[in-house]
């Protein structure tokens, strides 16, 4: 086993014995960068790679639920805190109104689209894809072959890439994020991102089964696809990240793959979730730089540190739920949820139908594609929830399993699958997993929100739900009870609490966020001015002439 495959191992078995040590003096130093010389930093360049890795698992554990623990001693400043190198999103964010017609390109472009994730992050993508389309460009999304019939019905381009969803929500669900709970998790993990990291760079390049030439001129990608920036090195192409869940520093709240409950330490988070999935990862990526990029290998442990404010990044939620933070500069955009219309060509079973016009609006219970531990029991807590509060319901079968009762209830509609901006307009309220983009259409609708989260991001768009007051406390799946389930539902019912949610329903639809991410990329993916315009040759055209060093795996 190679130094790097363990580093995953060492890290996953690091005992809670470990947060106890971070009250003591010496990770107070750890942390605090003690004397404050810059020699005592965690991060700082000096340091090797194995000497990181030690300092690492003092502070911080990783949990059996997968998630990054670790403490800021009370006596820390955030200003004590050590970043390596000096944090360049510390900007006040500015804003623009530039029209996004002076912002285009002065030619047609062929961009590649790398996103990797469930069908729920692969969605938004095509909307933003489909809106580049209608201004010339060529566009080809590259996913998992899953989704490949999905993406070429919305007249998109596709290509497959590396991975299986289906296996990577299962692991995602059971270590609850990116990184392995225990050592036997890691083979499944290295294997899947190995997977996707070796099938970057061909669809970038190659053809698809129809033989038409393509060549990149720009890389859109999502952070899982963990080697998006070092294509773009190689390539000597323009890269623009986009993401549904927060990947930058801010002293707003935390990374969501972390569990930090001081807010000194929110900013810090990033880098210690950053550089755990570096150090499981490391390996791979030199191996695909020097095997398939010709690149010379990285030494540097955490990518935040590294990539700064070059590479430009956009986030796809509302800022009526969540504002964009002081302290992102005006490389990064919130640029509002990325809704794809499914609904116009949705034709609902005569059966649903009938059934939604019997009686009152019903409660919307559905985790999507994720699997469900135990469906019988949850679905037992569905129905005895919603009958104790005499709601009627639809319980989404998904990937899940959900729905095997012993006999029909009139008041429980089963459902196999269906558009949430069709249906959830229908309901009167949403129980589900909180993906960012199930979160968007639901609240879009004007729906009260109980969100219970299984892993990653989910437990942050609960927490963001409830302070916006238009839905409970989050429930943990693990904690998914009758009484917290009827407490929820009770929640949901208040009326002022649907006041709330019709609010910021009518503020999300006043959004277009595909067309606020085609904005943030056109603003970053312009030829200089002094170059003359010029027809691309045929369907490849010529490299978009913009350099990109990449330094890091964001």
């Amino acid at each position: 086993m190679t130094r790097e495959t363990s580093d995953w191992s060492d890290t996953a078995s690091t005992s809670s014995h470990d947060v106890q040590r971070l009250k003591s003096e010496n990770k107070k130093q750890m942390i605090s960068h003690g004397n404050h010389t810059t020699e005592n930093h965690i991060f700082h360049e000096n340091r090797s790679h194995s000497n990181k890795l030690k300092m690492l698992n003092k502070v911080v554990t990783v949990k059996n639920d997968g998630s990054v623990e670790f403490e800021i001693p009370s006596d820390i400043e955030h200003k004590e805190l050590a970043f390596g190198t000096e944090d360049s999103h510390c900007e006040i964010a500015i804003e623009d109104n530039i029209d996004v017609s002076e912002m285009q390109p002065i030619r047609p472009l062929q961009i590649v689209m790398l996103i990797v994730g469930t069908r729920g992050d692969v969605q938004p993508f095509i909307a933003i894809g489909k809106r580049l389309q209608e201004y010339g460009h060529r566009v080809r999304l590259a996913t998992h072959a899953n989704f490949g019939r999905f993406v070429l019905s919305e007249g998109l381009e596709f290509f497959p890439l590396g991975g299986d969803p289906k296996v990577l929500a299962e692991y995602m669900v059971k270590n609850k994020g990116f990184l392995p709970s225990t050592p036997s998790e890691i083979s499944i993990q290295r294997k899947q991102i190995r997977e996707i990291i070796f099938s970057l760079l061909p669809a970038c390049k190659d053809p698809v089964d129809t033989g038409i030439p393509f060549k990149a001129d720009a890389i859109i990608a999502n952070p899982p696809a963990y080697g998006h920036t070092h294509v773009a090195e190689a390539l000597n192409i323009p890269i623009h990240i986009f993401f549904t869940m927060p990947w930058t520093p801010t002293s707003s709240f935390p990374h969501p793959l972390s569990r930090v409950k001081q807010p000194a330490g929110y900013r810090f988070s990033y880098q210690i979730v950053d550089s755990m999935i570096w150090l499981g990862i490391r390996d791979m990526i030199n191996d695909f730089r020097k095997k398939i990029l010709k690149l010379r290998p990285v030494t540097y442990l955490s990518g935040t540190q590294g990539y700064g404010s070059d590479v430009p990044h956009g986030y796809i939620w509302s800022p009526h739920l969540v504002p964009k933070p002081k302290d992102w500069g005006p490389k990064i955009d919130v640029v509002g949820f990325s809704f794809l219309d499914l609904a116009s060509n949705y034709k609902p079973p005569e059966s649903l139908v009938k059934w939604l016009e019997s009686g009152s609006k019903p409660i919307y219970v559905g985790f999507g594609s994720l699997p469900v531990q135990e469906p019988g029991k949850m679905t037992e807590i569905i129905v005895e929830a919603l009958e104790k509060t005499g709601q009627r319901g639809i319980i989404n079968k998904g990937w899940g399993g959900l729905g095997n009762l012993e006999e029909p209830k009139e008041f429980i509609y089963l459902l196999d699958n269906c558009p949430h901006d069709w249906l959830f307009f229908h309901c009167m309220a949403v129980v589900h997993h909180g993906g960012a983009g199930t979160t968007a259409a639901g609240l879009k609708a004007g729906c009260p929100t109980t969100i219970v989260p299984f892993f990653g991001d989910q437990p942050f768009w609960g927490e963001q739900v409830h302070s916006r007051g238009v839905g409970p406390p989050p429930i943990p799946v693990d904690q998914f009870t009758l009484t917290k389930l009827v407490d929820a539902i009770n929640f949901m019912l208040d009326p002022k609490v649907k006041e709330r949610s019709v609010e910021l329903g009518n503020a999300i639809a006043s959004e277009d966020g595909a067309a606020g991410a085609v904005k943030a990329f056109f603003k970053y993916c312009r030829l200089p001015s002094s170059e003359p315009r010029q027809e691309p040759p045929g369907l490849t055209g010529r490299v978009f002439s913009s350099v990109m060093k990449c330094f890091a795996c964001s």
